[in-house]
Parts: structure tokens; sequence; C-alpha cells
């Protein structure tokens, strides 16, 4: 897993990649943010969408509902990056619509647009 710490603007923020699937469950993704924070002192987070497993994008499952709450319990603002264009299910669609008009977690095409959805929510 990579962490890369910026600032962007004046503000912090921490950009995930890595070529494995990193959250799994609520668990490992409260991982993810707590290891984020401790090594950079930052809670506005952009996640590369390879990392997060398909089963949060089946909504039945909840794994995206209880990450989205951890996220907001512990304050940790988080834009997703990657192609979300092959999913058709509906409730997932409207899922997104709504996360992005939120202020603490977001889906988006690119990594930029992910760190100016981050910065503009300051």
């Amino acid at each position: 897993m990579n962490i890369e710490h910026l600032n962007v603007n004046g503000m912090e923020l921490a950009v995930v990649s890595s070529d494995e699937i990193v959250i799994i469950d609520t668990q490992s993704a409260l991982d993810l943010a707590m290891t984020v924070k401790y090594e950079t002192n930052v809670a506005n987070i952009v996640i590369d969408k390879n990392i997060i497993c398909e089963d949060f994008f089946i909504l039945s499952t909840g794994i995206a509902g209880e990450i989205l709450q951890k996220f907001i319990n512990y304050h940790v603002k988080v834009a997703v990056y990657g192609d979300y264009s092959h999913y058709t299910s509906k409730p997932l669609k409207d899922f997104i619509y709504e996360a992005n008009h939120g202020k603490d977690f977001f889906f988006v095409a690119t990594r930029d647009e992910a760190i100016q959805k981050l910065t503009e929510t300051q």
C-alpha cells in the first residue's frame, strides 16, 4: 500500500493506492483510515477504487453503509476515484449521487477530481 501525503492549497491530503485490495470490510476500512491518520496526521483521504472489494458496490451487503458511517464517526473525509460506468444498479447509482451531494464522501472518475472535491469541501 502506498500513502502519498499532499498539500493542496493549504489543505493536507493523503492519496492511497495499492496493487492489492485493501478494503474488504468495515474493520479494514477503519484500519486504513487510522493508518493514514497515524502516518500523515491527515483525515482527508483520496482512495483508488481498485483497492476496494467489489462487495462494497453491492449495496445489499451493507458494507458501503457501514464504512461510510465509520468514516463519518471518525471525521474522515474520503473521495474514491475510478470507473463506475459498468455498474447498472439503480440503488448504487442513487447512493453515489447522494454521496456526491454531501460533504464527507465522494465518488469521482479521476485522482485529480478526487483531490479537487476534497479541497472544495474545506
